[in-house]
């Protein structure tokens, strides 16, 4: 086996890094506002600065961070209609999503794979007062990905990843509050029921009908960030609402 060459190793310093500030960032350790210094970072992480200049490049362009005239990067801060624009786009583009397999069809093998899928989802969530989260999170991730992928766009899968670089986009975001909150666990069992309907949507090649579903599926988690935003304990338990600006 061939030993890593240099710029293996750079890439994976560079990953490191990326990790590193996004943890710090996401988790409000670094507030919005704050100035990133690449010394202390470079400390903190034990990385030289330049995988930490390249990462925080890269949040820059994720949207994470932003520039100053100085020069250097501060912590972006968010609004709540900010992460409420951010569920919403992640909707549009799911919506997106599903239509594409609809209109453009998905192979039989592909769909049985989902409904495989979808027959594990309905065991963890039959007993919403004993639920697994875990599991859960683990094929709800499952679902989107593959929703993503029967699109069989490039380019959307693209921007869905783009929009999820922002962790309170992404579909498990709320799930960890979700399990603090009993009376908002039952949006789980909402979310397979929406979970069935967009897959026999694309099965019946319906487009819009899908579009609309996936849209609709994505409103759940606007809905829970209102009633999450209401508690500071809950915030900490979603990635990322640490950079909602007060």
């Amino acid at each position: 086996m061939a030993a890593p060459t240099r710029a293996d190793r750079g890439g994976s310093q560079t990953l490191k890094a990326l990790l590193g500030i996004r943890e710090l960032v996401f988790s409000g350790a670094i507030g919005p506002g704050e100035r990133l210094s690449e010394v202390i970072l470079s400390h903190r992480l034990s990385l030289s600065r330049t995988p930490i200049r390249a990462a925080l490049a890269q949040l820059e362009q994720e949207g994470v961070l932003e520039t100053i005239p100085s020069g250097g990067y501060t912590v972006r801060g968010f609004t709540q209609a900010d992460v409420a624009d951010a569920i919403e786009l992640r909707g549009v583009l799911e919506g997106t999503a599903a239509r594409f397999a609809a209109e453009r069809g998905v192979a039989p093998v592909r769909l049985q794979a989902m409904h495989a899928l979808l027959a594990e989802i309905d065991t963890i969530v039959a007993e919403p007062q004993e639920m697994d989260f875990s599991a859960y999170i683990d094929r709800n991730g499952e679902f989107h990905e593959l929703l993503h992928t029967l699109s069989g766009s490039d380019t959307l899968r693209r921007e869905l990843a783009r929009v999820m670089k922002l962790p309170f986009a992404l579909p498990n975001a709320f799930v960890t509050a979700q399990a603090q909150m009993p009376e908002i666990r039952a949006s789980l069992v909402v979310a397979q029921a929406q979970h069935r309907a967009i897959v026999d949507a694309i099965e019946l090649r319906e487009g819009g009908r899908a579009e609309a579903l996936a849209r609709e599926h994505a409103r759940l988690a606007r809905n829970n960030l209102d009633v999450v935003i209401e508690d500071r304990n809950l915030m900490t338990k979603v990635p990322g609402l640490a950079l909602i600006s007060t």
